[in-house]
């Protein structure tokens, strides 16, 4: 196991920066650390449109912005709501603007990119409730955006991945229409934080000390082994969408990561799962300093774009 050359000198750049976002010693101090991470995603490519819109949530409406790739025919096209990372604490439409646009392009999707209300401002269950009620109303509202409603699927990564399982299995309790699929980019599955990748991962992109201030500012109190957290917990993962898994092998999600796709594919639903030799979590959304972010994300393009081909 040894780390991407980018990624060990990003990592040793961090490091020598100071302490990680986790132990930042306040929220707003949290979030500019972490604003100041999703500032190496690189450059930002072009997309045929950007849209920025309100969207019902549970109590209050919720901004949100729709991406439309440069490429796209004419015609209802494939879509995804995009949830994005940052702890529940942190992050926003702004931080994931560039993965959101790379995305577009690559997939050939509609995107829309909601940003659901973040702790600790508003805790448990806020944002587990924006995330779903702001999926049902793109579900009920699909045709207006100009999305099949047959090839709407959901999105994440890190804590956002969290949402985005959970979305899928509310919709599920909930009877409604099931997604057509599920993209999951190093998604926190378990927050008990037991595993050997915890063990042998830790650095100053993601560290117990910051997914522990994170859940105490969002969820204080919740056992966690609630599966509404951790959904590697669940009892029941049948009849969930084909679920696309992207994880690091040198990020400490990544063993509850394989676990959640094994745990998926043992209930009978269809898999992908790659784990990205040398990468650390958020690799991705880095693409300024690792190179090999490009070529996950079109791996992932081709993989969305196979799936949802009229």
């Amino acid at each position: 196991m040894a780390f991407d050359p980018h990624a060990r000198r990003f990592l040793d750049m961090l490091a020598a920066a100071g302490p990680s976002a986790g132990g930042a010693s306040s929220v707003s101090a949290r979030r500019d650390a972490f604003r100041t991470l999703m500032r190496f995603g690189g450059s930002r490519p072009a997309v045929g449109r950007i849209e920025d819109i309100r969207l019902p949530g549970t109590d209050v409406s919720l901004p949100a912005r729709i991406y439309r790739p440069a490429d796209a025919p004419p015609g209802p096209l494939p879509g995804f709501v995009f949830l994005h990372g940052g702890g529940l604490v942190a992050g926003g439409l702004d931080t994931h603007d560039t993965l959101c646009r790379i995305l577009a392009s690559e997939t050939g999707c509609r995107v829309i990119a909601v940003e659901y209300r973040l702790a600790p401002e508003h805790k448990f269950p806020s944002a587990h409730e924006d995330a779903c009620a702001s999926t049902r109303w793109v579900l009920d509202h699909a045709a207006d955006l100009d999305i099949d409603p047959a090839r709407l699927g959901i999105a994440g990564d890190s804590a956002g991945g969290t949402l985005a399982t959970v979305v899928c299995q509310m919709l599920r309790q909930a009877q409604a229409p099931r997604l057509a699929f599920q993209l999951l980019l190093c998604p926190i599955t378990d927050v008990l934080m037991e595993t050997d990748s915890w063990r042998l991962f830790e650095t100053s992109l993601l560290d117990k000390a910051t997914l522990r201030g994170d859940l105490e500012r969002y969820a204080p109190g919740l056992d966690p082994s609630d599966p509404r957290i951790s959904p590697l917990r669940a009892p029941d993962l049948g009849g969930l969408p084909p679920a696309f898994i992207h994880t690091a092998e040198c990020d400490p999600l990544c063993d509850e990561g394989k676990a959640y796709a094994d745990k998926l594919t043992s209930a009978g639903v269809a898999v992908r799962h790659t784990c990205h030799a040398g990468m650390v979590h958020l690799f991705y959304a880095l693409g300024g300093v690792i190179p090999y972010a490009s070529s996950a994300l079109k791996q992932i393009g081709r993989e969305i774009r196979l799936l949802t081909a009229a």
